[in-house]
């Protein structure tokens, strides 16, 4: 028998392509703010990417399909008072989204239906526990209004954003600064990459670490760990000689790595975004200008190198859009929002086919936006598997249901009353379908004043081109 010289691989012929220019989002002034997060998230309805703002931090909210030159006045979510470090969609509610700053906060923001019309700088509920800057934030795959939080305070929280409150902490588990933090497949555990070097496996409802590696990669620079679909871990760091490194790891046997790669030597810490409907691992690198990705199979060497995305510029950060967000039609596999000084740059990959009918190898059920679970279930000890969804015509949103907060922050010691005046999205139990409507009054109010003015404006201007007209006509 021959042995066969090529591995086969319905993702071998992957390619990537950036879109034209006018479908990129121009002028936008890129946080430079010095911090390995991505500095950009995205879903089926918006990209949101962390940008330069004076006195305090901010990040921009565009609808898809707003590409094209975005105006200097447009409005941004701005409520932090140092820079944004981090930024997450919530999976279950598109218009929900999460912010980790140095400002020691966590803030969780509403985002309206059609996008921003003025700036926001009202959360629906500030988190506050930390005690110096969060760089890290990521929601429970599948448990509705849970959101984790590590800062470098080395402290992970992890809050029930439903009543505001910090329900788990997890102090006294890292020495260090904590690079990264990963919820697995169902979101019964957590994996952690430390400074120390060791990464951990942590239940966290039991607030024990059930398996931990020193050394996994032994170079100073940043390590990443990341969750894969069948519970291994697969990470990426530095060696000794400073050669970029990534690794499989199986948490119940985690002393001997189950397969090691050494890339290159850029300096760049490689942010791994993964899809575990194809099982393919892709790596970008912070200051790199390509991305490299990889076919994890359960056949040696396990991590099986497929291709590399290259381009001209350097990406300052990276988007990545869920499963139920990209166009089947196509045969798109994975779409990436790249960061670069002053624009964001869509990439779409794609696997080629001949055909044009739907291609179930590609598109197996994938993570669909219902949460499994309640908070509540979840903190009592239940676990769910994300809710599949087909995306056999396409994936069309539902309507999204409002965040709602019952509770005041417990941290938050602002008298009521003023808490009443200055967040009316913080809603009671009692109160609540008063103040929902009160909002929604306010935010069409607000869209039709803004529109007034926009039509006022432009009948001056008319009216200006006309005189000008009949001066000349004369």
């Amino acid at each position: 028998m021959f042995r066969r010289v090529v591995r086969q691989s319905k993702f071998r012929h992957v390619f990537g392509q950036a879109v034209k220019n006018d479908q990129c989002y121009d002028d936008i002034r890129v946080s430079r703010v010095t911090w390995d997060s991505a500095f950009c998230a995205v879903n089926p309805k918006f990209v949101a990417i962390i940008v330069e703002a004076s006195g305090g931090g901010a990040f921009m909210v565009l609808p898809l399909q707003k590409s094209g030159r975005i105006d200097k006045a447009y409005p941004t979510v701005c409520g932090h008072t140092g820079p944004v470090l981090d930024i997450d969609w919530c999976p279950h509610n598109d218009q929900v989204i999460a912010s980790g700053s140095e400002d020691c906060t966590v803030m969780v923001w509403q985002i309206p239906e059609n996008g921003l019309v003025t700036s926001m700088s009202e959360p629906v509920v500030v988190l506050e526990g930390h005690s110096k800057r969060v760089g890290i934030i990521t929601w429970h795959p599948t448990a509705r209004n849970i959101l984790l939080s590590a800062g470098c305070d080395n402290v992970i929280f992890i809050w029930n954003v439903g009543t505001g409150e910090s329900m788990i902490t997890l102090e006294d588990m890292h020495p260090d600064i904590i690079f990264s933090a990963c919820w697995n497949r169902n979101g019964s555990l957590i994996c952690t990459a430390c400074k120390d070097k060791r990464i951990r496996v942590i239940d966290p409802r039991k607030e024990e670490i059930i398996a931990e590696k020193d050394k996994a990669h032994e170079g100073a620079r940043p390590m990443r760990a990341i969750f894969l679909s069948d519970g291994k871990v697969f990470t990426t760091g530095f060696s000794r000689m400073s050669e970029r490194q990534l690794a499989l790891w199986d948490p119940n046997n985690i002393d001997e790595a189950i397969s090691v790669h050494e890339m290159d030597t850029s300096n760049g810490v490689l942010l791994p975004f993964y899809d575990p409907d194809t099982n393919v691992v892709y790596l970008c690198g912070k200051g790199d200008s390509s991305i490299r990705y990889f076919e994890i199979t359960d056949e040696a060497p396990y991590v099986h190198y497929l291709s590399t995305f290259t381009t001209k510029e350097p990406q300052r950060g990276m988007g990545y859009m869920p499963k139920r967000g990209l166009d089947v039609n196509k045969c798109e596999i994975a779409r990436f929002y790249k960061l670069h000084e002053r624009k964001c740059e869509p990439i779409i990959m794609t696997v080629p086919r001949k055909s044009d009918l739907f291609q179930d190898d590609l598109y197996p059920d994938t993570a669909g936006p219902e949460a499994a679970l309640e908070a509540e279930d979840w903190f009592e000890g239940k676990n769910g598997d994300p809710i599949p969804i087909s995306l056999k015509h396409g994936y069309v949103p539902g309507k999204n249901r409002d965040l709602k907060v019952v509770k005041k922050n417990i941290l938050d010691n602002k008298m009521s009353k003023n808490t009443e005046n200055t967040a009316p999205a913080i809603k009671t139990a009692t109160s609540t379908p008063s103040i929902k409507s009160e909002a929604k009054q306010d935010e069409l109010l607000k869209e039709m004043k803004s529109l007034r003015e926009l039509v006022s404006s432009q009948e001056k201007r008319i009216a200006k081109l006309e005189e000008q007209l009949s001066k000349m006509d004369i």
